[in-house]
């Protein structure tokens, strides 16, 4: 009798795809996510009988091996359980046979290589290889997420937001992850090979997201991202410029060289792709007022000089206005009941842990309990969100630096924590998953069980600077702050009374409040500067100085404006976004109360409009038509609308010129749909002045 061999292989790819949510997919092999069936239809050169022996393989790896438990040899006849993984037949008719497969729901993810093994021949299919995701949809993987409207969203959604701004406006940037997209599965599956985790550590998701968190940058391991905050872009291009994932990651996996350059979003959008891309529920989330570099001690310093002016140089530490990266969901089997659910993990490179820039996974519920011994980096995680600010005044007494504490601020930072809302266009708060609400007794408990792992140091200043100085410094014990409370209820806010247009005055208002009776004498200094969101000073615009008399509850609004020639310059030279600074310090003469307030703000910018049709055909062109008015006092230089669409427009970049004053832009693409559904469409102009103003616009395709 003829020996029984395969003639072929079909991994029914569309039927496959479908049920395994991974028709997105932009790659001609198979995709399936891990503890769940999928069919393979085997052609035979005979019909099977029963004494025949044909067994599939499923191999991982430079050189599987049953004994490694990286190759799984499946007999159908047996339906036995190999390493957790099972086959069935489903069918036999004539020389078909019609099997499923299930691989264990904690299977190693990555790339599987499929022969078919009939007696002593071997058949190797083409296109045999098959990617395994993690599976969110799987009860038993440790990714397991119950809610449909999440898995949407934090698995399959390829677009969203990344909030960026200051606390004082929030403003969402759109960011295309496009882990769908050509290459990037690819792209994935090789920063998994470059990370060198063992196969154990591949069934994992903490590991797996640990290891990306370290590849995403470039440091330590010629990673996919450099980091660059120097203001200078050359050679590279500017973390403003992107819109998206895709671009950074289809030419990492071309060129398998650091892309220059990217910042925190940048970091956080493209670990978002990764992580969503290999199937581990992902999102990315913005912290207002992040703390950075607070060594541990949950405190930093803002020193300013007499006039009001915060001198960053000064400080070891730094308030970023925000810093964004990302949560995962899993269960986490290493840790002990009541860990589970979202973990932090980020990519920006801050600070080395176990000697590599990567930090995380760290469970959001270990940060909002106070948990910080727990792996992996939640000391950091806790400090991003929960240490205090001081300030501190430098004055020059006898030529020598004498720093005096003005006040301390325990509720500034970790604020508006957010992320994109489920299935919605909006903003979500979730401050409180990562810290009770301010001064409750959980808050209390929470804090007084991290301050046992942390150590807050003494009240004297750290500057690194004051230190070298040998200005007057004494060591002191611990001290565990609190808020200035001030005998006046003395209060300040800062607010813009018009908008902050480029080209036009700056026109703020510090407004300084009593609320004790007496007759209160208050000097106020205020000044306004330019900064990155990283906190550093790019530049001092102005200050004010003003006495003003109070009797007892009263309110004054004291207005500070600022002339365009005093910033437009400053402004232009700059390759980043920057923010405006307001800080005020005001003092009681009378009983010696000191307190100061500080507030970023952002530039407003006319919009971009997009008209395009709500509806298009699949392989139908149709037209998409930009148009800005430069609404601005100023001329937009070197201008460059970038543009591009998942499964509908290719990223693009279009040179405008120069636009002047009142002058109308206008542009217009031509797309193709390649893929249905709910499309976007994202735009964003950056000229010398302005640097994100974004738009989007969605369409169905059909």
């Amino acid at each position: 009798e003829t020996s029984l061999k395969a003639t072929g292989v079909d991994l029914l790819k569309s039927q496959n795809a479908r049920e395994h949510h991974t028709d997105g997919y932009n790659i001609k092999n198979l995709v399936v996510r891990r503890g769940q069936p999928f069919k393979v239809q085997v052609s035979l050169n005979r019909e099977l009988k029963a004494a025949d022996k044909l067994s599939l393989r499923f191999g991982i790896g430079e050189n599987p091996m049953k004994t490694r438990g990286s190759l799984m040899s499946l007999k159908p006849e047996r339906e036995q359980d190999i390493n957790g993984w099972k086959i069935s037949m489903v069918k036999k008719s004539g020389k078909e046979c019609l099997l499923s497969v299930t691989s264990s729901p904690n299977a190693p993810v990555g790339k599987y290589t499929l022969n078919v093994k009939t007696g002593t021949n071997i058949y190797k299919p083409e296109n045999g290889v098959i990617y395994l995701l993690f599976n969110p949809w799987c009860e038993g993987d440790a990714v397991f997420m119950a809610d449909e409207a999440q898995r949407k969203e934090y698995v399959l959604n390829d677009t969203g937001y990344i909030y960026v701004g200051s606390s004082y406006n929030i403003y969402d940037r759109p960011w295309n992850f496009g882990q769908f997209e050509e290459f990037i599965l690819e792209a994935c599956m090789y920063l998994l090979e470059k990370s060198k985790l063992s196969l154990a550590s591949r069934r994992d998701p903490a590991q797996v997201s640990r290891a990306m968190s370290a590849l995403v940058n470039a440091n330590d391991d010629s990673g996919v991202l450099m980091g660059n905050w120097s203001g200078n872009y050359s050679g590279g291009t500017s973390p403003m410029d992107w819109i998206g994932s895709v671009a950074i990651l289809q030419k990492y996996y071309k060129t398998k060289k650091p892309v220059s350059y990217g910042q925190c979003w940048v970091f956080a959008g493209v670990l978002n792709t990764v992580m969503r891309c290999l199937g581990v529920p992902s999102r990315c989330v913005s912290n207002f007022n992040s703390a950075h570099d607070t060594e541990d001690n949950l405190r930093l310093d803002t020193y300013l000089n007499e006039a009001g002016e915060k001198m960053s140089w000064m400080s070891l530490d730094s308030v970023w206005n925000y810093h964004v990266w990302n949560d995962v969901w899993m269960k986490r089997t290493d840790l002990p009941d009541g860990f589970d659910g979202w973990q932090a993990i980020d990519a920006t490179p801050q600070e080395q842990s176990q000697g590599v820039f990567q930090c995380g996974p760290c469970p959001v519920k270990a940060v909002r309990e106070g948990d910080v011994y727990l792996p992996f980096d939640a000391k950091f995680v806790y400090a991003e969100v929960n240490a205090d600010q001081v300030y501190w005044l430098v004055k020059k007494v006898n030529g020598k630096d004498k720093y005096i504490r003005l006040s301390t601020e325990t509720q500034a930072i970790g604020r508006d924590i957010s992320t994109k809302a489920v299935g919605q266009n909006k903003r979500e708060d979730i401050t409180l998953q990562y810290k009770y609400r301010e001064g409750s007794k959980e808050e209390r408990k929470a804090m007084e069980k991290a301050n046992s792992f942390l150590r807050p140091s003494g009240l004297v200043p750290r500057s690194g600077y004051a230190l070298a100085s040998g200005s007057s410094m004494i060591a002191s014990r611990p001290v565990v702050l609190h808020e200035t409370v001030t005998k006046t209820g003395l209060k300040l806010q800062i607010t813009n009374t018009e908008p902050l247009h480029p080209g036009n005055p700056l026109e703020m208002a510090i407004t300084v409040k009593t609320s004790t009776p007496g007759s209160w004498t208050v000097d106020l200094a205020g000044s306004c500067q330019l900064q990155y969101y990283t906190g550093k000073v790019q530049a001092n615009l102005g200050t004010i100085k003003e006495t003003i008399r109070f009797e007892g509850q009263s309110e004054m609004q004291i207005p500070f404006k600022i002339a365009p020639d005093a910033y437009m310059k400053a402004f232009a030279s700059l390759d980043d976004e920057v923010l405006i600074l307001v800080t005020a310090i005001a003092e009681v003469k009378e009983t010696n109360d000191k307190l100061t307030k500080e507030t970023s703000m952002r530039f407003e910018y006319p919009p971009i409009t997009v008209q395009m049709p709500e509806m298009a055909k699949l392989h139908e062109e149709f037209t998409c038509a930009f148009t800005f008015k430069n609404k601005l006092n100023v001329a937009l230089e070197n201008c460059k609308l970038m543009v591009e669409g998942l499964g509908i427009f290719k990223m693009t970049t279009f040179d405008q010129g120069d636009i002047m004053p009142g002058r109308i832009m206008k542009s217009e693409v031509i797309c193709t749909p390649t893929r249905v559904g709910e499309k976007k469409i994202v735009a964003k102009l950056i000229s010398n002045q302005i640097k994100g103003i974004s738009t989007e616009k969605a369409i169905t395709i059909t």
